[in-house]
């Protein structure tokens, strides 16, 4: 499988941003154990991470046009307010799992609800990095 990792703003602080809710790796970090992993069960990886909602879009976009087969995507906050990006999912049509480091239903009560997993296959939250490889086998059995 052909995969796109999305990651939101401030996931580039990793390491850095409140280790004790994201952890110590950063995302250079999590990006190689991703790449290894999925390398491992055949699939290419690309990665790309922005602060801006609409270069996260455009990415989702271009997505389509890349005939990408599945895509991993932590939203970071724009989970909880960017219809854009749950528009972007929905009009692309390629099978999308959210992820999320933290558990967001445990944490803040604005972080409880997410507008973009509705468009998703599915949300994997709180495993930490473990999420992004979990997301791996829902797409490998979705594309079943």
């Amino acid at each position: 499988m052909n995969l796109l990792i999305l990651n939101g703003p401030n996931l580039n602080f990793l390491g850095i941003r409140e280790p004790d809710v994201y952890g110590t790796q950063t995302l250079k970090d999590i990006e190689d154990h991703i790449e290894q992993y999925a390398t491992k069960l055949g699939h290419h990886c690309t990665f790309f991470q922005s602060n801006s909602e609409g270069a996260l879009v455009d990415r989702l976009q271009q997505a389509h046009m890349d005939e990408v087969d599945g895509i991993i995507f932590n939203p970071a906050a724009y989970t909880h307010y960017s219809y854009a990006i749950h528009d972007a999912i929905k009009a692309i049509s390629v099978p999308t799992v959210e992820v999320h480091l933290s558990a967001i239903h445990a944490r803040e009560s604005f972080r409880k609800e997410s507008v973009v997993a509705p468009a998703c296959i599915g949300q994997i939250s709180g495993f930490g990095p473990t999420g992004y490889a979990l997301a791996i086998h829902a797409l490998e059995e979705k594309s079943v």
